[in-house]
């Protein structure tokens, strides 16, 4: 799969290096031509140099090609037009960084669809942790092959989840409903909202994305959930 990434900050280049691992290939976009090659000589992907921003240079991107745009600059608003352009443009996928939780109202009114706002996550995560609930032990616990996929049921996902037609090797683990978790049963019925954890083996992520990825998101991202 392919991901282009506007912006090489911290995050941009942590997330890249994990994909290119992966096998996966990467497009970086950068204003900085100093910094363009200083990471040429670490990572082994496609560099574009310019304002992510800009529709002319997202379209030397190649939108059909790509599943995923990551907009991650250190500039919320420079990540919301980014992430409009690119929309308009026909990635598959957009995600949106925004620092200023203030900005998150603008972005979904806006009509993006996935917003990461790190400092919520981390905080979530560190918070978590005090209490005793610790995301990297079941982290630790998605070895090899077997990765985590989350989607968000729509109006045609209102159904038993036996009846959801998942790939071969993958299971419904839990979901959250009204920000409750519930574990299911196989004739337990989704409703529209309700964020669905799968796991599954890696080789059914593109499907599970092409089938549910460009569906809304209703709720921001908890660490460690996604598809990755």
């Amino acid at each position: 799969m392919r991901a282009v990434f506007v912006g090489t900050g911290a995050l941009a280049v942590t997330t890249a290096r994990r994909l290119l691992h992966s096998g996966h290939e990467v497009v970086l976009i950068e204003r900085d031509k100093a910094r363009i090659d200083a990471l040429s000589a670490e990572l082994d992907c496609g560099f574009l140099h310019g304002d992510g921003s800009t529709p002319a240079l997202l379209r030397e991107a190649d939108p059909g090609l790509t599943a995923v745009l990551f907009c991650l600059t250190g500039n919320d608003q420079t990540n919301i037009l980014a992430s409009l352009a690119g929309r308009s443009l026909g990635f598959a996928r957009v995600v949106t960084r925004i620092d200023d939780p203030e900005f998150e109202h603008l972005g979904l009114e806006l009509g993006l669809e996935d917003i990461v706002i790190p400092s919520r996550a981390i905080s979530r995560y560190l918070a978590d942790m005090f209490e005793g609930r610790d995301h990297l032990e079941i982290l630790a616990l998605i070895k090899g092959d077997a990765r985590v996929f989350s989607f968000v049921a729509g109006e045609d996902d209102e159904k038993p989840i036996a009846e959801l037609a998942l790939p071969s090797d993958s299971r419904v683990m839990f979901f959250y409903r009204d920000e409750q978790f519930t574990l299911p049963a196989p004739d337990t019925r989704l409703r529209r909202g309700d964020e669905v954890m799968v796991v599954t083996h890696r080789r059914n992520l593109e499907a599970l994305h092409a089938r549910w990825g460009s569906l809304p998101r209703q709720r921001r991202h908890r660490p460690g959930s996604g598809g990755t």
